[in-house]
């Protein structure tokens, strides 16, 4: 392999040009497309494939948050370190790079609603929100200005054209499938996104950055929520809402008192370590009652449900609206395999039935549907957990 400086010349790279002509983004060769870069291996292999298959690669990365807290926290995305790892492999490549300020943007619609929703009682996803505001709103709007007839990203996961329109479908890489953050991604966006990693293992995509000699190539993939240092989110919570954790009683479900809590913001849905409680049976936070401060444990069996009340709908199938009775796959985690469940209507309300039980489902994070063919492999859309119906088994 040889890199000559200058001119970025790459040679010897046949992983890479075996990819790269497999690419096809729907596009004319030459076309001009924006890649999101945000420094990590992901993106700048999806930058030097979308340049290698012969299109305009124009490289645009997006300064989110402090730009000291930045420098200082490793392996975050979008922060000082990352944007000079994202320049330096757009020059490698030969392809223009662009730096721009959304801090701003990015505190309004992600960190201001991260703490809210910790307040609430809920738990946030923040990357969620930062797609469906920063880089599938914001970003998209700047990649057209900039002449964009698409915008690349290096999430894990797929775009495919079906007979109604671009569909969004599961990665081929189910440990790494990105789909649950994704979720809110509209069909008007899909029509400009690409995502090239869709089809590759993780593996693969290590194997191009060392082929193509990217500084980024061993670099470790991002860890916990990119501006919560060493992930103490109570910190960022606080910073932002001062005076924000107000102590309460903590209740079990029965209505005993068993004790104090510092704050409801120190808890999350399902957690069972540090309750400070001590009984003989192990006691889980059942339920965060922001409007009485009050934490609710119980014991496991407290914790599971089948009902689950979403808001925010969005839906990317075929049809306008899903049909009441609809079979869907779901996922509640981002890590958990979907399982089956009955997307129905319930006056005003969107509720999701599952087939069997879960546990620790927690407002604010997602409800994902995926087809409910063999595989799950398209993804409907999906909602906001608002509220379950703790203890409905059936």
């Amino acid at each position: 392999m040889a890199l000559m400086s200058g001119t970025a010349t790459i040679s010897d790279t046949p992983l890479t040009r075996e990819i790269a002509a497999k690419l096809d983004l729907g596009l004319p060769k030459g076309a001009r497309v924006i890649v999101a870069m945000s420094g990590g291996v992901d993106s700048s292999v999806t930058a030097a494939l979308v340049h290698h298959a012969g299109y305009e690669a124009v490289g645009v990365t997006l300064q989110l948050y402090d730009h000291g807290v930045a420098i200082q926290k490793k392996g975050a995305c979008c922060a000082g370190q990352d944007i000079h790892d994202a320049r330096q492999v757009a020059d490698s490549l030969g392809i223009p790079h662009y730096v721009l300020d959304y801090e701003s943007k990015f505190s309004d619609a992600v960190m201001e609603d991260f703490a809210d929703t910790y307040l609430k009682g809920a738990t946030p996803i923040p990357c969620v929100r930062c797609n469906e505001r920063v880089k599938f709103r914001d970003m998209m709007e700047m990649a057209r200005d900039l002449g964009g007839e698409a915008m690349a990203t290096g999430h894990y996961i797929a775009r495919a054209v079906g007979p109604k329109g671009p569909e969004l479908k599961r990665a081929a890489d189910a440990d790494r499938d990105q789909s649950y953050f994704l979720f809110t991604t509209t069909r008007d966006q899909l029509d400009f996104l690409r995502f090239p990693l869709g089809d590759l293992p993780k593996s693969v995509v290590r194997d191009v950055a060392r082929e193509l000699g990217l500084v980024v190539a061993e670099k470790p993939d991002s860890q916990d929520i990119c501006f919560v240092p060493e992930g103490k989110y109570t910190t960022i919570v606080q910073r932002l809402r001062p005076g924000s954790a107000q102590a309460g009683e903590i209740v079990h479900v029965d209505g005993t008192v068993m004790g104090e809590h510092p704050g409801i913001i120190h808890y999350t849905i399902g957690q069972r370590r540090g309750l400070g409680i001590a009984t003989g049976d192990p006691l889980y936070v059942v339920k965060l009652e922001a409007a009485t401060k009050r934490v609710i444990i119980g014991p496991r069996e407290a914790l599971k449900t089948t009902r689950i009340h979403l808001s925010e709908m969005n839906w990317i199938g075929d049809d306008d609206q899903p049909a009441d009775g609809m079979r869907v796959a779901v996922k509640v985690r981002s890590t958990r395999p979907p399982e089956m469940a009955t997307l129905m209507r319930v006056g005003e309300d969107w509720v999701t039935v599952l087939d069997g039980a879960e546990d620790g489902v927690s407002p604010g994070q997602a409800c994902v549907f995926y087809t409910a063919d063999e595989g799950n492999t398209r993804v409907l859309g999906g909602g906001w957990i608002d509220r379950t119906d703790q203890g409905v088994v059936n």
